[in-house]
């Protein structure tokens, strides 16, 4: 899987200028024009244009023009950016609301960023001060108003005030999704509530974040997937090769190694039958499918009963965005 990434990128890096946007019927709404392109956050999506990234609008105008070395979508209002090898902070005019000066910077959520001064990662507010001061090895935003943290060789939890609320004592760990976080002990996984304790023993050789109530994991013994509660009860029964989490009610799933994807409900039931050389989430009421063998087939979309709304006919797709989509139309 990772070598054809590697190919697929590739290929597409020699193509420039093919991507753009549809809307859910299919209609090209901004025409094909840049090299890169991303779904839209908060009105604005990340398009790139000779190796320099800026933002546009939904009619496709240049809001920001291109000229960070690299960017992270605006949530809460703000973007960050890279310019000069330092990270900073813009808002949706393109005004510096925070200064260009970390390492490296992530998006911000609930109030707060993750960045990096020096070789330590702290979190800073929306006026640039510190509320938790540079001092971890490791870290990641906040969700669920606690975030991972690294330090001395584990990941732990702080909450907010920078109060390590859950001990730094895990060889991996996840953040929250639901109530409850993936973590890492030894070779296995296993969830942990919000106060450390363990909900689920580790156990598990992979799995995913929970999602709608559920969560697919993978069981050395039997080589398969299934798909347990938050009690840690079976739920589907390990019978997948694959299984990815639920969204908008449904999940891909395939059977076998080179078999086809297909979608499941939350019995397991095949609601969408195995059928798509690649199949991924549902965004908007809309799925990414392509029919054959990638990297050569096209991409299109369905709909939650199956049904092809948009025909394969794109170089590449990305999900369903307030409305739009990006999309790869070869040239002639």
């Amino acid at each position: 899987m990772r070598k054809f990434l590697l190919l697929l990128l590739m290929s597409l890096a020699l193509v420039g200028g093919n991507r753009g946007y549809i809307d859910k019927t299919g209609k090209v709404v901004i025409k094909p024009q840049f090299d890169w392109a991303y779904g839209f956050s908060e009105g604005l999506a990340i398009v790139e244009i000779g190796g320099k990234c800026g933002f546009i609008d939904k009619t496709g105008k240049r809001v920001i023009e291109p000229q960070f070395d690299d960017v992270v979508g605006f949530h809460e209002g703000l973007a960050a950016v890279l310019i000069g090898g330092k990270w900073g902070y813009i808002d949706k005019t393109g005004k510096w609301a925070i200064k260009p000066q970390f390492n490296a910077a992530l998006w911000f959520s609930e109030g707060l960023a993750m960045v990096k001064k020096g070789d330590k990662f702290g979190y800073i507010d929306k006026t640039s001060k510190w509320v938790i001061e540079p001092q971890f090895d490791g870290a990641t935003a906040f969700s669920e108003s606690l975030a991972w943290i690294w330090e001395g060789g584990k990941y732990g939890f702080i909450d907010k005030t920078g109060k390590m609320v859950i001990k730094p004592q895990f060889d991996e760990a996840w953040s929250f999704s639901e109530g409850l976080a993936k973590v890492k002990i030894g070779k296995y996984l296993g969830y942990i509530d919000k106060t450390g304790k363990q909900v689920i023993k580790p156990k598990f050789d992979y799995a995913g974040n929970f999602s709608e109530g559920l969560v697919g994991v993978y069981y050395h013994i039997s080589a398969k997937w299934g798909y347990i509660d938050k009690t840690g009860k079976w739920i589907i029964n390990l019978q997948f090769k694959e299984a990815g989490e639920f969204s908008e009610g449904l999940a891909r799933a395939s059977i076998k190694i080179g078999d086809k994807y297909g979608y499941i409900d939350k019995t397991g039931k095949w609601v969408i039958e195995p059928q798509f050389g690649k199949a991924e989430y549902f965004h908007e009421g809309l799925a990414v499918i392509i029919m054959g063998e990638h990297p050569y087939s096209k991409y299109g979309f369905i709909d939650k009963t199956g049904k092809m709304v948009i025909k394969p006919q794109f170089a590449w797709a990305g999900d369903f965005h307030e409305g739009l989509a990006a999309v790869e139309i070869e040239k002639d």
